[in-house]
């Protein structure tokens, strides 16, 4: 994945609102801006709550659109696996509804899940990450606890790229030759003071842009 995610501002301690707890909680907290080549820029705040175990990672600001501009404010709730140092996220994948409207899907199948979150994190059932079971099929993925960049690539992936539009294409006759490179040798020598080397003016012409380079008077006679 060639996301460029880049930490901007760090907090050794800050307050959040939980949502699943549905109270203020204090903590570390870090922000990253994010340039993914599949959405455009982010910006993420990331709340460490160390006593319940917690990350929350909260998209502050997302790209433009009306697909997007509904991903303003959510976030993702990672808690402690029983897989020794990992944290697990309940997958759930955005889709889109009528007139642009989003919602999530939780898996229930393996095959449910895109490949490119099967490809890129540890996959498990409910129970298996965390030795409980409650109604119903979900599934998780796991990240290490301290990886937080690997955290805001999974929300990437589990809420922003289902809802990508697809990428513009250009159509073949919309393309541009490049054009044609032209070399001319001027004929004119330059003889430096320091070292007696003598040199050829070239002129360089490619479409209406037009420079200039030197080289060796031997070297182009031998071409020559």
């Amino acid at each position: 994945m060639q996301l460029r995610i880049r930490r901007v501002e760090s907090r050794l301690e800050d307050a959040w609102f939980d949502l699943s707890a549905r109270q203020m909680r204090k903590g570390p907290v870090n922000f990253y801006s994010v340039k993914d080549p599949v959405t455009g820029e982010w910006l993420f705040k990331v709340c460490r709550d160390a006593e319940a175990k917690k990350v929350i990672v909260k998209a502050l600001k997302c790209p433009g659109g009306v697909r997007y501009a509904q991903l303003e404010g959510n976030s993702m709730l990672f808690q402690e696996s029983i897989v020794e140092g990992m944290m697990y996220d309940v997958i759930s994948i955005t889709q889109i509804g009528e007139d642009e409207k989003i919602s999530r899907k939780i898996p229930s199948t393996l095959e449910e899940i895109p490949a490119y979150i099967k490809e890129n994190y540890q996959v498990k059932t409910y129970e298996e990450a965390t030795g409980r079971q409650i109604p119903g099929k979900h599934m998780v993925t796991l990240c290490r606890s301290e990886d937080e960049e690997a955290m805001i690539k999974l929300f990437l992936l589990e809420r922003a790229w289902p809802i990508a539009p697809p990428p513009e294409t250009k159509p073949p006759e919309a393309f541009e030759e490049k054009p044609l490179k032209r070399e001319i040798d001027t004929g004119q020598i330059l003889k430096c003071p320091i070292c007696s080397m003598e040199h050829r003016l070239i002129h360089i012409e490619a479409g209406e842009k037009q420079r200039h380079t030197l080289r060796r008077a031997s070297m182009q006679a031998a071409g020559q």
